[in-house]
């Protein structure tokens, strides 16, 4: 089947690594005419929306010959890598106001990518998802964890150096990993195959998903997705097989996906992170809405989530074993 974790992954960029480390070889790129910026303002990225439904929509960049407007306003700069011969940078213009950044986006729009990145092309969503995550981690770290002082950004934004000549501390960006796991139960005597579902506080009301976590200091992914399951719905595991992994830049999260068998059924709540959990059959799952659909009782994850993937990857499963 198709894998949907893919979303937001499979960037078509050359990133050019070693290229980018020679300030040289950046200056002469960052100043050729066709260069593509591409503009970010407050993690929200310059898209045309999709019209009349019929189109997709699409990710807005602006050829560096006609960029001055936005370079002489931009906080940061990122270069993104290399694209059919030309080079890609991000600019950060998150200083401007509202009404500022309207009227530099012309007919385009600043748009969220949580709201738009399923219905974009593939490749583009992931441009976005990586020139998005890349600004944002440059505005939270700016100064130095270690000793406070300001920091710099080299390689083409890649690395930031602690000013403070005495510390120089070398800053790389950061990804935080999270396990992300579809719980599912073994019939027994006959009864349907089920798999665990849960609604979060911080959901949409009806909406199911599974459950998920950041993987703490000193465990291992398995050892995560095993604490997280049990402290979510109280159920110790059998066995857990990781299965697919999807950087999700919601807000800088690489999410890995797992399959568990559960060794227990009876379920009990964490009310303070979830407002429902309970087994699911097939036929129960195929019953829901989708994510946006506000006139569904029970509605599932969105199709650009691992969570999905996971979901559907269970049904098609458990469809071709009846």
């Amino acid at each position: 089947m198709q894998r949907n974790s893919q979303r937001y992954s499979g960037c078509v960029l050359d990133r050019a690594s070693r290229l980018r480390k020679d300030p040289v070889w950046l200056a002469q790129r960052f100043a050729e005419p066709d260069t593509r910026i591409l503009p970010v303002w407050r993690n929200r990225n310059l898209i045309v929306p999709a019209a009349s439904g019929s189109a997709v929509p699409v990710l807005m960049s602006v050829a560096r010959c006609q960029s001055q407007p936005l370079l002489a306003v931009a906080d940061e700069s990122v270069f993104l890598g290399i694209e059919s011969g030309r080079a890609v940078f991000a600019v950060d213009i998150s200083s401007l106001s509202q009404v500022e950044s309207g009227e530099l986006a012309g007919s385009a729009n600043f748009l969220d990518l949580r709201r738009v990145g399923g219905a974009m092309a593939a490749d583009q969503a992931a441009l976005a998802a990586y020139a998005r995550g890349a600004l944002r981690w440059h505005r939270y770290s700016r100064f130095c964890g270690h000793c406070g002082a300001l920091s710099e950004s080299r390689h083409g934004g890649h690395l930031r150096v602690c000013s403070n000549s005495d510390c120089a501390r070398e800053i790389y960006p950061r990804t935080d990993p999270a396990v992300i796991m579809l719980v599912e139960e073994y019939p027994t005597s006959g009864a349907p195959p089920r798999c665990l579902l849960a609604h979060h506080h911080r959901s949409p009301p009806g909406a199911y998903s599974t459950l998920a976590g950041f993987v703490e200091p000193g465990e291992s992914l398995e050892e995560a997705v095993a604490r997280e399951v049990f402290e979510e719905v109280g159920i110790h595991l059998r066995s857990v097989h990781y299965q697919d992994s999807q950087p999700w830049p919601f807000p800088g999260s690489i999410m890995l996906g797992f399959r568990a068998v559960a060794e227990t059924s009876e379920i009990t709540i964490d009310r303070s992170e979830i407002g429902d959990a309970r087994w699911f059959t097939l036929a129960q799952v195929l019953e829901f809405g989708e994510w946006g659909d506000p006139a569904a009782e029970r509605r599932i994850s969105p199709k650009d989530s691992i969570a999905r993937y996971l979901i559907d990857s269970w049904l098609s499963e458990v469809s071709g074993q009846r």
